[in-house]
């Protein structure tokens, strides 16, 4: 198995809960085709998916099915069976027979040309499977070597009715003509229209590049071909290859008519025809019958079946050696009815293919691949015009990018390098920009939970957080501060926003109030706050204090500026002198109530004994106080009145 079958995301998958993938056996410009197990009927198939960028094309599904349909309506052997087809998810399938083994393009390339019986052989089975869907009313659109499928038992089928379409419905315009140009039909071109007469007219380029080894018309750009189908008459294929018997050179001139009126009505007339032709030059067509296919998809295959031999047995040889003389004959009578310039003209053609075979093979031959060019870092416009001129059909597609800029192709698929038939489709990936999206409010939750969620994101996160002191408890976060990635200015994330990939992030969390100093010594507070990652601040302030003793911290002082503290940041220690004391006031000769309303005015708590109590305020006289007059108290402190009775 290849590295790019191991990369590929169906190997090994399980599609609609029945067939198992095994490997990818061809890729073409609108599907990928895979051998696969029906694990119901314990049988293998080939599992034909539409490319994922063509799945939300209604367009494209709607030939899917009528590929489907159009084959399930034919019952020929030589016509590849559909048993189903269905959607899993975003995947469209087909459900085809598996036949191991090459396309006819493949023993084209490997042979150059075929013999007169391998040819044979192989047209017939052709036209069998073609008349029977002309029969049916269904018109193929695609007949081209890679749709036609050498099992490696000998079985001859043709396959792919994409295309297919009733031949009442005989109108095509614009995209709908997807056929490869070089099998195109004159009609098609000109006027848009197809029937079964189409299908002759690529049967007859087919045959002619069975015979040649090359298609009739070439050309660097596609329209010079068209061109060339729409005005010129396809050569008899004996000018390049004598060998090829009278009654063939005539019925490749007869599929080939411009005129549809003058080909053969549909395949099975051209199907009697061939027949004719076999008995005439004593042809019988045969097939090799080689062992069954392994288990296991063998991507050498290609090289086991006919590598360079006929499509005969060993009895055929000897008849197609007899028919190789009837046609030597029907050649030396034509010829003398020729002038004598055309034998010198075919040798001189012929000495000219040969000549330039090897660099033609190895160059822009008809039926070769082409690489898919590197189009990443333009844009689409150019990407488009440059795929154009290689002989692609390019279409538009976008995909988010954090490293491609917004309008700017990233790349290709079918990718850059891969080879492709001319006409293949091909999208374009174009980048969108980076993804946006819709964040949750974050405050509140646990830093790593926000970092999960601005990660799948793929937003950048700072690596060290803002640790502010709050209330919420430590680990939870504040807020986020989102800076996008173009520059603009950053805003707020922490109730929820939008934002884009590639933006970057900084997380705020709390990590929990500031710790409370009061009523610790300086070096005490000191330690806690440089351990809560405060720097504190070598000056002081000093403040009286009622209830701290000189030297206690009362607290820290306010932030100058609005906002939380947050790790880093000077606090300055606000440190107690102690209690403020305040001069006790005179009292004596007053009376017991004028005394102690001075001392409240003064801040101090005034008592008496409770004998004193009982006596009317003016039978009192203060004598004096304790602590006497003049001294220093604390406001609050008591102050004891002295009173005697006064008998005025």
């Amino acid at each position: 198995m290849t590295t790019n079958q191991q990369a590929d995301p169906l190997i090994g998958r399980l599609v609609d809960g029945r067939y198992r993938v095994r490997a990818r056996i061809a890729r073409g410009g609108m599907a990928t085709v895979y051998v696969a197990t029906d694990m119901r009927l314990e049988r293998r198939i080939a599992l034909k998916v539409m490319h994922a960028h063509l799945s939300d094309d209604s367009a494209f599904q709607s030939r899917f099915i009528q590929e489907a349909r159009a084959a399930a309506r034919l019952a020929d052997p030589h016509v590849v069976n559909v048993f189903d087809q269905g959607q899993d998810g975003e995947l469209a399938y087909l459900v085809m027979e598996y036949l191991p083994g090459i396309t006819l393009r493949e023993l084209l390339r490997e042979q150059k040309r075929l013999t007169v019986a391998q040819t044979i052989t192989i047209m017939d089975a052709i036209l069998s499977g073609l008349a029977a869907a002309h029969k049916a009313g269904i018109v193929h659109r695609d007949v081209k070597p890679e749709n036609v499928l050498l099992a490696e038992d000998g079985r001859i089928k043709i396959g792919d009715f994409g295309l297919a379409r009733a031949t009442t419905a005989n109108t095509a315009t614009g995209a709908q003509l997807l056929g490869t140009i070089a099998y195109l039909a004159p009609e098609l071109v000109t006027r848009g229209t197809a029937d079964a007469r189409s299908d002759i007219y690529a049967l007859g380029i087919m045959l002619y590049e069975m015979l040649v080894g090359e298609q009739p018309y070439q050309g660097e750009q596609p329209m010079q071909i068209a061109f060339q189908h729409a005005t010129e008459q396809v050569p008899r294929p004996s000018v390049r290859n004598p060998s090829v018997p009278e009654q063939l050179d005539e019925l490749v001139l007869w599929a080939t008519e411009k005129s549809p009126d003058e080909r053969p009505v549909d395949a099975r007339e051209m199907l009697e025809r061939l027949r004719d032709i076999e008995r005439e030059l004593g042809v019988t067509p045969v097939v090799t019958t080689t062992s069954p296919g392994s288990a296991e998809y063998d991507s050498g295959a290609v090289t086991k079946i006919l590598p360079g031999a006929s499509l005969m047995t060993a009895d055929a040889t000897a008849e197609v050696g007899q028919a190789s003389d009837n046609a030597t004959l029907l050649r030396r009578r034509t010829a003398r009815r020729r002038a004598r310039g055309a034998f010198l003209l075919t040798l001189v053609l012929l000495l000219a293919v040969l000549a330039g075979g090897v660099g033609w093979w190895f160059g822009s031959g008809p039926g070769s691949l082409i690489a898919v060019p590197g189009v990443a870092g333009m844009t689409y416009e150019a990407a488009a015009a440059e795929l154009v001129a290689e002989g692609f059909a390019p279409h538009r597609t976008e995909r988010n990018s954090t490293e491609v800029e917004a309008g700017t192709v990233i790349d290709t698929e079918p990718g850059e390098g891969e080879r492709l038939d001319k006409g293949a489709e091909v999208a374009v990936i174009v980048s969108a920009g980076p993804a946006e999206h819709t964040i949750p409010e974050l405050t509140g939750r646990t830093e790593q939970e926000v970092r999960d969620i601005l990660a799948e994101a793929n937003v950048q996160v700072a690596e060290e957080p803002e640790k502010y002191f709050d209330k919420l408890d430590a680990g939870h976060v504040l807020n986020v501060r989102v800076t996008p990635r173009d520059g603009g200015d950053p805003f707020a994330c922490g109730g929820g926003c939008t934002l884009h990939e590639a933006d970057s992030a900084l997380v705020q969390i709390s990590v929990g109030p500031v710790p409370d100093v009061t009523g610790k010594s300086v070096g005490d507070a000191t330690n806690v706050l440089t351990d809560a990652e405060l720097v504190v601040n070598e000056e002081r302030i000093e403040q009286f204090h009622n209830d701290l003793d000189e030297g206690l911290v009362i607290g820290i002082a306010d932030r100058e500026q609005e906002g939380l503290w947050k790790t880093g940041d000077t606090v300055t220690l606000i440190v107690s002198k102690g209690p403020q004391l305040f001069e006790v006031p005179g009292v004596e000769g007053l009376t017991r109530d004028e005394a102690a309303q001075k001392l409240r005015d003064a801040g101090f708590e005034p008592t008496w004994s409770a004998v004193w109590g009982a006596f009317p305020n003016d039978f009192t006289e203060v004598t004096g106080s304790d602590p006497g007059e003049g001294e220093m108290r604390r406001k609050g402190a008591e102050v004891r009145l002295l009173i005697r009775s006064n008998p005025f």
